[in-house]
C-alpha cells in the first residue's frame, strides 16, 4: 500500500483506475471527434440549430466547431496512445495529456450547452466531467 496523506492507496487499484478512465475517454472522444471529421456538414448543421438560441455565438460557429473537433480528436488520440504505451513506454505521459485534453473538451462542451440553454445536455456532460476530474486525480496520486 502506498499512502497519500492519510489515504492508503493500493497501487494495483490506481493502475486499473487509470486504465479504465483512459479507455473510457479513448472510446468517447475517438468516436465523437472522428464523427465530427467524417460528417462535418451534418454536425455543423446540428450545432447551428442547437445554437440558434445563442446569438452571441452565431458568427463563431465554424471556428468553435473546428476547435472543439481538434480538442476531441486530441483527447481521443492521446488516450488511445496512452492505452497502448501506458506502462511500457511513456509511463502514462500520453494518457495524462489525453485526460487533460478530455477535461478541456468537456469544459468547452458544457460552456456551449449552457449558452444554448440545453440544461439537460449540460447535466450529462457534468457526469463526464466528474469522471475526468477523477481521472486527473488518479494520475496525480502515487506518481
Amino acid at each position: 500500500m502506498e499512502t497519500v496523506g492519510t489515504l492508503a492507496v493500493d497501487p494495483a487499484f490506481l493502475t486499473f483506475a487509470r486504465f479504465a478512465v483512459i479507455a473510457f475517454f479513448a472510446i468517447v472522444f475517438l468516436q465523437s471527434g472522428l464523427n465530427k471529421v467524417v460528417d462535418s456538414e451534418g454536425n455543423m448543421a446540428y450545432m447551428q440549430e442547437a445554437f440558434s438560441q445563442a446569438p452571441t455565438l452565431q458568427g463563431m460557429m465554424g471556428p468553435l466547431f473546428w476547435a472543439l473537433t481538434a480538442l476531441e480528436v486530441a483527447a481521443g488520440v492521446f488516450c488511445g496512445l496512452g492505452l497502448v504505451t501506458f506502462s511500457f513506454v511513456s509511463g502514462g505521459f500520453l494518457a495524462r495529456w489525453g485526460i487533460r485534453f478530455a477535461t478541456l473538451s468537456l469544459l468547452a462542451l458544457i460552456f456551449g450547452q449552457r449558452m444554448a440553454k440545453d440544461y439537460g445536455g449540460a447535466a450529462v456532460v457534468a457526469t463526464y466531467f466528474a469522471i475526468a476530474l477523477l481521472g486527473n486525480l488518479v494520475f496525480a496520486l502515487g506518481r
